[in-house]
């Protein structure tokens, strides 16, 4: 073989070894960035998906909203910060951080969402949902907090969930701050039966749980997190898991209550 058809398959080989390597390194990536059917809002990969809502210490503390501290209505744990789902008396407990803002915790909600529900109902499954304003500290703006806000109202009309879900379902793109606006947000609430009433629209607009909310994001900054979601089961971050999804949350869950 001539010295030039070596140089040739030489040349070839290496580039083929190449885009193996170039292959592995984009499964490996490709596994990092899935959990079950979900994206995780991880800190470390925020260069690489561009939907993590990282915890920078940015969070939004603008004194614009400084007033009173006022829990909505049935919030329970440390301060009251923790809106309760579901029965007390179930056996597993889903704690849930999240930010209306961010794609990671849309995401989260698309694949859980369901398989959330169905435990709720039955008793099963308890939540404890905590919200957080990191996307305005990183983006800007004061959408999270407003979005939290109007949750918070939401709960105090015993109408939580169905806003929260549809707060998610129309949620905007990470960039466009659309949850600043009340309108959006009153909006919205047209889209759960009940819930657009003057004590509602009142609660929105003056921002009523406001500081109940930069207080919400003071603890998930000093709970050491690294991003939305945080999903903790019976106080274990089920992230840790690489291999969860909806249906061995479920089978976990089920266990647990068999007891």
């Amino acid at each position: 073989m001539s010295e030039k058809n070596r140089e040739g398959k030489r040349t070839a080989r290496e580039r083929l070894a190449e885009e193996r390597e170039k292959q592995k390194s984009a499964e490996k990536r490709r596994r990092l960035l899935i959990v079950g059917a979900s994206v995780v809002c991880v800190l470390g990969l925020a260069a690489v998906i561009g939907v993590v809502a990282a915890n920078s210490g940015k969070d939004d503390d603008s004194s614009d909203s400084a007033g009173p501290v006022v829990a909505p209505s049935g919030a329970n744990g440390e301060d009251s910060l923790a809106i309760p789902v579901g029965k007390e008396s179930a056996k597993s407990t889903l704690t849930v951080w999240e930010d209306f803002r961010c794609p990671a915790c849309k995401a989260f909600e698309t694949a859980y969402r369901p398989t959330i529900h169905e435990l709720t109902e039955s008793g099963e499954l308890k939540v404890e949902y905590h919200l957080a304003t990191i996307i305005d500290g990183n983006m800007g703006g004061t959408g999270s907090r407003n979005a939290a806000n109007a949750a918070a109202c939401a709960q105090d009309a015993g109408k939580f969930t169905a806003y929260h879900d549809v707060l998610f379902e129309n949620q905007p793109t990470e960039t466009d701050d659309a949850y600043a606006k009340n309108s959006k947000l009153l909006e919205l609430a047209a889209k759960v039966d009940g819930l657009d009433t003057s004590t509602f629209r009142t609660c929105v607009e003056k921002g009523t749980h406001n500081s109940w909310v930069q207080k919400s994001a003071a603890a998930f900054r000093n709970g050491g997190f690294s991003g939305t979601p945080t999903v903790l089961f019976n106080g274990t971050n089920i992230y840790a898991d690489q291999t969860m999804t909806p249906a061995k949350l479920k089978q976990q869950v089920q266990e647990a209550a068999k007891g």
